[in-house]
């Protein structure tokens, strides 16, 4: 049954032993940000890793290899693809980067509706393959469920969180434009990548066309040109590669690996533990809070418990809602902090759904530098200030121009079909869509009953699925998309609406949300848990609404915010 304990014998100098100050499950993009911000304010700190050890540079065996070193050029053979339905789907699993990659019988779960769960199981997790496209909200994103009636109001505001956007930025590195659009606000940037001469020329009569529609440049996590604290992480430039899912010998994309795990080994105070799947969090009846975290090691399977004054979940939002949904108690038979039936529901996603491709007429003669890690963007302009559409919310825009090569459809042999191949061609644009998907009661997550996972934890089961908000945004999109490429010149424009499952965007949301009112939700302001604030939960699973911006600067920046409140309130006392 959910929350079951295995029998455990103890040890009070064992219990000493696995005693610190804080613990922190999961070392990805939001509990890297949890460990150096509680290694620097001197916690002794501990991290909990379900996953194998994955060192920087050290356990990046594919990086350096070029097309001709992998046995399939980088595809992945059909058996591979045959027993891996779900996560083959990713943009990223590839033969190059399928080691970072949960495979689909490494961790079941149950679909109730089509739902894609895309995981990274290592020191890391998903940094060392995400995006890295990082857009601040603003108070559009923070007042929208208020103003516009769904969810419940967030407890913050743009300004609670804006001096933690420049915190992780300057350390970070995120580079892009101080662009002054009202609903995507500027941040501490370093240089930003350049348009090529086909962007150029779009962007000019596109941004000439409209005055509520901006085609600018991407905002991502990528060292252009590295200050000085990024130089002290031992990190380098970007050299405009992209294929960063490998891992990056530069340390130019951010990543835990290679910058805030580091970082915070350097202060003593870090302690790592890898393989260490967690079953779930103690909560001590008589003290009325949390005092540990219970973990199964990934491969002997052996129970141990480990305890601090203050927990970080940050699993990553499915997982952090399998846990926290795992810990239960007397006081808590629903789950950790779920007094209200709360935990696992309202969650979200991003729409993915819509792209669209077209050609464009540019110059032969011109090409560009590398392969730029970042697309371009054009921020939502849909519903700002007003409901004008026929649904709510609104959509965020990504676009970029390239240049085609040759393709084996060319004709000639020897050194005349070589190159061939080797020209450029002509010029297509693509154009995709990330909306906001809004959060209900019934989009949740919750354990099976009969079913466990090989370590003996009930498996997840996933019902969160699209509504009919999201098919009108869709809709919208293709049009307004049609449209504004048009505008730009391109021709033989094709809008597509893949029909793929949440989840493939990798953007999940909720289940743990942050809100005024423990009856309507799990986390106040300060992402701590309303019935048991010495646990705080600062991932993904912890967001009120999705935006329509990308999410993961807002768990970095939240997270570094909760870390220094926790351990302000612990050296006062009061936790």
């Amino acid at each position: 049954m959910p929350g079951d304990t295995p029998v455990i014998h103890v040890n009070i100098d064992g219990v000493r032993e696995n005693t610190y100050d804080a613990i922190v499950i999961g070392s990805g993009i939001s509990g890297g940000w949890a460990a150096k911000e509680l290694c620097d304010q001197g916690l002794k700190t501990l991290v909990l890793e379900r996953g194998r050890n994955v060192q920087h540079n050290k356990d990046y065996p594919t990086t350096l290899k070029d097309p001709w070193d992998f046995a399939h050029r980088g595809q992945l053979p059909l058996a591979i693809t045959q027993e891996n339905p779900i996560i083959s789907r990713c943009y990223a699993f590839d033969e190059t980067a399928q080691h970072f990659f949960v495979k689909d019988k490494e961790h079941p779960y149950v679909q109730e509706k089509p739902f894609d769960w895309i995981r990274g199981y290592q020191v890391g997790g998903k940094s060392l393959m995400w995006a890295r496209e990082t857009q601040r909200w603003s108070d559009f994103e923070f007042e929208g469920p208020q103003r516009d009636g769904f969810a419940v109001d967030w407890p913050i505001r743009y300004k609670d969180i804006e001096p933690w956007y420049a915190h992780v930025e300057r350390f970070a590195g995120i580079s892009g434009n101080r662009d002054g659009i009202e609903n995507l606000p500027d941040g501490e940037f370093l240089p930003p990548w350049e348009f090529n001469c086909v962007e150029d020329m779009m962007r000019a009569r596109v941004n000439a066309h409209y005055q509520d529609r901006k085609m600018i440049m991407g905002r991502c996590a990528h060292l252009t040109q590295p200050n000085e604290i990024h130089l002290q992480q031992g990190r380098g430039r970007c050299q405009a590669r992209n294929i960063c899912q490998r891992g990056c010998p530069f340390g130019a994309y951010f990543s835990s690996n290679a910058s805030t795990l580091p970082w915070a080994l350097k202060t003593g105070n870090l302690t790592m533990r890898p393989d260490s799947v967690v079953h779930s969090i103690i909560y001590d009846e008589q003290k009325a809070k949390a005092t540990g975290v219970r973990i199964i090691d990934a491969h002997t399977k052996a129970t141990t418990e480990y305890f601090a004054r203050i927990i970080f979940v940050n699993a990553a939002c499915l997982n952090s809602n399998l846990i926290l949904l795992n810990s239960t108690s007397a006081r808590f038979p629903k789950g950790l902090g779920n007094d209200h039936d709360i935990l696992g529901r309202y969650m979200a996603f991003q729409n993915y759904r819509g792209s669209i491709s077209a050609n464009i007429d540019g110059p032969l003669d011109k090409y560009y530098y590398g392969r730029r890690p970042v697309s371009l963007l054009m921020p939502n302009f849909r519903n700002l200030h007003r409901q004008e559409t026929d649904f709510k919310r609104g959509y965020l825009v990504f676009w970029g121009a390239v240049r085609n090569t040759g393709t084996t459809t060319q004709q000639g042999i020897g050194s005349e079909l070589k190159e061939s191949l080797s020209e450029a061609g002509d010029w297509s644009v693509y154009m995709s869509m990330q909306g906001e998907v809004m959060p209900t009661y019934d989009k949740h997550v919750r354990l099976s009953v009969e079913l466990k996972d090989p370590w003996g934890i009930p498996q997840l089961i996933t019902s969160i699925g699209y509504d009919e908000n999201d098919e009108k945004m869709l809709k919208d999109f293709l049009l307004q998309g049609s449209e504004i490429l048009e505008v730009a010149g391109c021709r033989n424009i094709v809008p597509r609406d893949s029909g793929q499952a949440p989840g493939l965007d990798i953007h999940e949301m909720g289940g743990v949300r942050m809100g005024k009112d423990p009856a309507t939700s799990m986390l106040n302001g300060n992402n701590q848990l309303h019935a048991c604030p010495n646990v705080f939960v600062a991932d993904g699973s912890c967001m009120t609404s999705t935006g329509n911006q990308n999410p993961s600067l807002t768990f970095m920046a939240l997270t570094a915010r909760a870390a220094n409140i926790a351990a302000g309130l612990l050296k006062k006392g009061e936790l």
